[in-house]
Order: C-alpha cells, then sequence, then structure tokens
C-alpha cells in the first residue's frame, strides 16, 4: 500500500512540473525568418524574397501576422472569438484589403481539415527550445516537416489552422508553392504586452474586396 501511495504521489509531482515547466503564451510575438528554395528557373523570385521574415502578434483571441519582404507586405488580422479578419496586401504601391468571414476564414484553411502529424525520433535545437521533428499530412495527400517544441503551447490553437492540433509549437516548419519551398524558422519569441491597436482594421488607403470576390 505504502509502494502505491508514494507512486501516486510521485506520479502527481511529475504532472506537476510538467505543467510548470510549460509556457502557455496568450500573448507575445513570434518572429520567423523564412528561407527560399526554388527551381532553376526561378532564381530572382528567389532574390526578391531573400531575408524576408514573419511577425505573428498573438493578444487573447485576435492574432496579426505580417510577412514583410522585397516584394512588399501582406498582413493577416483574424479575431478567433468572431472568427473573422482580413489580409492586408501592400505590393508595388498597390494596397488591397481582402475582408473576410467565418465561413470565408473556414474556405481559405480547408485543406487543413484532418491534418495529422506522425512523430518521429529526430530531435533538434531551435532558439534554445528542444524540438522534435513530425510530419504534417494532410487529405489531398501532401505532407510537410514540422519542428515543435512540446515546451510551449499557444493558448489559443486557432490562430494557425495548419498547427491546431499539434501539441506544441511549430519552431521551424515548410510550405510548398509550386516549385518554390518556404522554410520558416522561429528566430525570437517575445512576451511583451501587444497594444490593441496592433489589431485594428485600417478604414482607408485600400481597395476593398471580400473572399469571394477574389475567387471569380
Amino acid at each position: 500500500m505504502k509502494i502505491l501511495i508514494t507512486g501516486f504521489i510521485l506520479m502527481l509531482f511529475l504532472n506537476a512540473f510538467t505543467v510548470k515547466a510549460q509556457k502557455i503564451i496568450s500573448e507575445g510575438t513570434l518572429i520567423y525568418n523564412i528561407s527560399i528554395q526554388t527551381g532553376s528557373s526561378e532564381p530572382k523570385m528567389a532574390d526578391m524574397l531573400d531575408g524576408a521574415t514573419t511577425a505573428i502578434y498573438i493578444k487573447g483571441s485576435q492574432s496579426r501576422s505580417e510577412l514583410v519582404s522585397g516584394l512588399g507586405s501582406e498582413v493577416t488580422i483574424y479575431d478567433s472569438k468572431k472568427g473573422s479578419g482580413v489580409i492586408l496586401k501592400d505590393y508595388s504601391g498597390q494596397k488591397l484589403m481582402i475582408t473576410l468571414t467565418k465561413e470565408d476564414w473556414d474556405k481559405k484553411n480547408s485543406k487543413y481539415e484532418g491534418i495529422t502529424f506522425e512523430s518521429t525520433n529526430e530531435t533538434l535545437t531551435i532558439a534554445g527550445y528542444n524540438c522534435r521533428k513530425t510530419v504534417a499530412k494532410l487529405k489531398d495527400g501532401s505532407s510537410f516537416v514540422v519542428y515543435y517544441s512540446p515546451e510551449i503551447e499557444m493558448a489559443d490553437k486557432d490562430y494557425d489552422s495548419q498547427f491546431k492540433n499539434l501539441p506544441g509549437l511549430a519552431l521551424q516548419y515548410e510550405w510548398q508553392s509550386g516549385k518554390m519551398k518556404f522554410k520558416y524558422t522561429l528566430s525570437k519569441i517575445n512576451f511583451d504586452v501587444i497594444a490593441v491597436s496592433k489589431f485594428d482594421i485600417p478604414k482607408s488607403g485600400y481597395r476593398v474586396m471580400t473572399y469571394s470576390e477574389t475567387k471569380k
């Protein structure tokens, strides 16, 4: 009986330690560096995108993703509680705002429905965090590699549909577009308070279109 009680207490202690050791992010900034691999016919595109970064700002149910490259910038502002958001594109002086309803957001991310993650034994240290390698598999048969840290968890898992079922934070992942492969690698996490104004939607300066209109 004493052995059973001792074992039970030890289990509770270990579980409590794990919970305590895991960092839950409900507010903060994630900075990713982007590297690009292209086919031989697209070296100029790679040069334009060289040094691109993505900053993701999180505050409760609100998120703002900023992609900045030599081509311009693209910002996505999303509120998971409302289920709606906007995409702000600024390329070559052309500024476009795309509005998305909850239904639009679901359609935009439908490719990630049913996504699964197949764990491997490979590990890697990224930005000081211990990461595990997993292979993400989509319903269309495609897949991509993700290195995630179980030491960090997002309070709002809806900030990025592709990682909603991932048991931790993605610190490195790949994304394929035609012959171009993008690799996102976390460079820094900042836990400073984010101003509410960061998630304000511009009221002027953009040509406004609905998500449905962009698909016509």
